[in-house]
């Protein structure tokens, strides 16, 4: 900067503006934190040890933060406290229903587990696991369980297949597309002695059925007493249940984002892949929660085939649920109570499995 200087009264120069701007710049530079090529020439540098007035600004904001906190002790403490008061309200909300649990069935079960170690509901004598034994030897039990497993096997691959495919078909633009919704939901509302007086006038042995068949040169089949008689079963289990999935999917496949498939439709993949690759991906939870689903009404069929079949049906249809009742009629607690509790134990696994299987399937889309 230009030197400017002037004479005073007494003839000697004295600074100029220019000159105080220098000497303000050079007794400042000392205390900032400039840079040495930006000072200006002929300044000396901060002394060592010297704070900046940066160092000395957060210096002095950070004591008055560490004042404000021991002046406020509380302060640490309010947040803890909000805590808790949150903890003890989400406790008061969830204990209706944590009671209505326990008492309706984490304690029954209890008494179930405790039924199934004794002998006698009057004497109380422990047993052990010979109450196990001789259900698992028993008759009855085997073909009860062979049955149930081999419907449940075909049967719920069938409704979660079937419903799948409906809802991806649904998925498109189909005219009338609410009306066969609303088809698919109908058997909701239907009373079920009703369904089972339909089924029964198409599956009789000289019901519609079989006049159709033996107008194609088919014999007649007694489908309630052959090795056919889960046959008519599954019908109706798919028939109950089909709607109800297909809406759970369809509202899995909404939603599913629809920038990765119009990517994938991008990068030339075909509709199988798109599909496979990434509906399925994301439809992994829906499928397993149907699956759970259609398992446990797989086990609840016993009321359609008691009305079609009684007590003690064909030995096709003889199912855990029969079982179960017949043993409570003869007032056996104790094999009651121990083919209950194999029953739970093998729901745990098979939805263990299913929560494993879905965990490792769609653990990528986390």
């Amino acid at each position: 900067m230009k030197k400017l200087s002037r004479k005073d009264a007494y003839g000697k120069e004295s600074p100029g503006v220019g000159e105080k701007l220098n000497r303000y710049l050079r007794r400042n530079a000392e205390g900032m934190d400039v840079p040495v090529s930006r000072r200006v020439r002929g300044t000396a540098g901060p002394s060592a040890g010297t704070p900046s007035l940066k160092e000395r600004f957060f210096k002095k904001k950070k004591k008055g933060e560490e004042s404000r906190t021991e002046g406020n002790p509380s302060s640490g403490t309010n947040r803890s406290v909000k805590e808790r008061r949150e903890r003890r309200v989400s406790w008061v909300f969830l204990s209706p229903s944590l009671i209505g649990v326990s008492l309706f069935f984490i304690v029954p079960f209890i008494v179930v587990i405790y039924y199934s170690l004794i002998d006698n509901p009057i004497r109380h004598r422990f047993v052990g696991l010979s109450n196990y034994g001789r259900v698992l030897r028993n008759e009855a039990f085997r073909v009860a369980v062979a049955n149930t497993l081999k419907f449940s096997v075909v049967a719920v691959p069938l409704a979660v297949g079937l419903s799948l495919l409906l809802a991806v078909v649904m998925e498109q633009r189909l005219p009338w597309k609410s009306r066969f919704r609303s088809f698919f939901l109908s058997p909701m509302m239907v009373p079920t002695a009703s369904v089972i007086m339909i089924w029964q006038i198409l599956f009789h042995y000289n019901g519609l059925v079989n006049v159709f068949l033996r107008n194609f040169s088919g014999a007649k089949i007694d489908w309630l007493k052959s090795s056919y008689a889960q046959v008519p079963i599954i019908l109706l289990f798919l028939w109950k249940n089909l709607g109800y999935n297909m809406i759970l999917f369809m509202s899995g496949l909404a939603n599913i984002p629809k920038d990765q498939i119009e990517v994938a439709r991008l990068e030339s993949a075909t509709e199988f892949q798109i599909f496979w690759l990434i509906k399925i991906r994301y439809l992994s939870s829906t499928i397993m929660f149907v699956t759970i689903m259609s398992l446990i009404n797989s086990f609840k069929v016993f009321r359609e085939i008691y009305l079609m079949a009684g007590d003690y049906p064909y030995d096709a249809l003889y199912m855990l649920q029969h079982f179960m009742n017949n043993t409570f009629k003869s007032l056996d607690y104790q094999k009651l109570s121990s083919a209950a509790v194999l029953m739970a134990i093998f729901m745990i696994v098979v939805i263990g499995i299913l929560f494993l299987t879905e965990d490792w399937f769609g653990r990528d889309l986390e």
